[in-house]
């Protein structure tokens, strides 16, 4: 029998899986434990398609496992965007994909690059296959793709962009993704993720899913947790080239989307109604809102121009981002203080109903007069 050379005393976590910070999901209630409302995790005031609740009801039997391979949903996803549903892979919410996208093509050695005030998952889905997470200076909370481009190595495998970007709001357009894509060496991966893609209107697309179509090297991601209010539900999408498709199958989960998913996932898709109400609500009031947020400019209060359902205020004046952030809550409302991405100084505040944005705006109002 071999030697027992071993000294760990119990199981070790990876280095790299040691380094990760767990997400910390939006809060739902205040200091004290009262109930708030909750503006916090970018979901949709108006709840989901009503189809989608149907489809939800009409579930039977949980016993079998569901579709391994999602084909209606692929299906109906495919008829809505003109996509051969080869050519899409379902997952448990867009997170899922994004993880798997960085897993099956970067490891140890490799970087994963992103750009500065994005999407957290990022850095995780770096950091658990052992790639280096590269995060790459914005302009004016905006990525910049000059940057991007200049910081590209010998050991970039994946390049993500969330387009709107979460938490910020800010937008590329077609033209700044296309140079972007043009720019980076073919070997390289970009995954365009358009989790608030639904919220942009037709005339600002950006072009992802063109090139998504074109191209070996671009995957584009999106999610029914946002402007389909399915967030319970955890389901998510990707398409790309047969070969990225081929790959994410390969390692996400084999039941991976529930039975009453896939069947909400349908229903929603059928409600495209419902997709344009809930996106025409979202900019009337993301609009009013900025409008009111502008208005408290002279006390230091900016909106960050958002294309997404919400809004990145900015206190870069006297009152804090920790005194709006109390206020708000007073009033009875949670919504998003990101310190540890390095926004101390802005609240992530998600569009809700008319009646909760004009709450949310005069306590921001209150505030400010009270600290003149």
């Amino acid at each position: 029998m071999a030697e027992n050379t071993r000294t760990q005393t119990k199981p070790r976590m990876k280095p790299y899986v040691e380094a990760i910070h767990a997400y910390v999901p939006g809060k739902s209630k205040s200091a004290d434990g009262r109930e708030l409302v909750k503006l916090s995790a970018n979901e949709n005031p108006l709840g989901c398609a009503p189809k989608a609740l149907e489809a939800l009801e009409q579930v039977q039997s949980p016993a079998p496992y569901p579709d391994p391979g999602s084909t209606a949903l692929r299906e109906a996803i495919g008829e809505v965007h003109g996509i051969a549903p080869a050519r899409i892979v379902c997952g448990t919410g867009s997170d899922e994909l994004l993880n798997i996208a960085a897993q099956a093509f970067a490891g140890p050695g490799d970087e994963v690059m992103f750009s500065r005030f994005s999407f957290s998952v990022y850095d995780i889905a770096a950091r658990r296959c052992g790639a280096t997470p590269v995060e790459v200076d914005d302009s004016d909370y905006t990525a910049d793709v000059d940057a991007l481009l200049a910081a590209v190595t010998p050991a970039t495998r994946v390049v993500f962009i969330a387009n709107p970007n979460n938490p910020t709001g800010t937008f590329l357009p077609r033209g700044e993704i296309a140079r972007l894509h043009a720019g980076l060496p073919a070997d390289v991966l970009l995954v365009i993720d358009q989790a608030y893609g639904e919220y942009v209107t037709a005339d600002m697309d950006d072009g992802g899913m063109e090139l998504a179509a074109a191209h070996e090297n671009v995957l584009v991601t999106r999610t029914f947790s946002k402007i389909y209010g399915l967030a319970g539900e955890r389901i998510g999408w990707a398409t790309g080239a047969p070969g990225l498709i081929d790959a994410l199958n390969r390692i996400r989960g084999p039941f991976n989307v529930t039975t009453s998913g896939q069947r909400a996932g349908i229903a929603a898709m059928g409600d495209q109604d419902f997709v344009t109400r809930s996106r025409e609500h979202n900019a009337a009031a993301r609009a009013r809102f900025t409008e009111a947020v502008e208005g408290l400019g002279n006390h230091g209060l900016r909106a960050v121009p958002s294309e997404a359902n919400f809004v990145l205020v900015l206190f870069e004046g006297s009152v804090t981002a920790e005194a709006a952030l109390h206020a708000i809550a007073e009033a009875g409302y949670a919504v998003r203080h990101l310190p540890g991405q390095g926004l101390p100084h802005a609240l992530r505040i998600t569009i809700g109903t008319d009646a909760q944005m004009a709450d949310i705006a005069d306590a921001l109002r209150q505030l400010c007069e009270a600290d003149a």
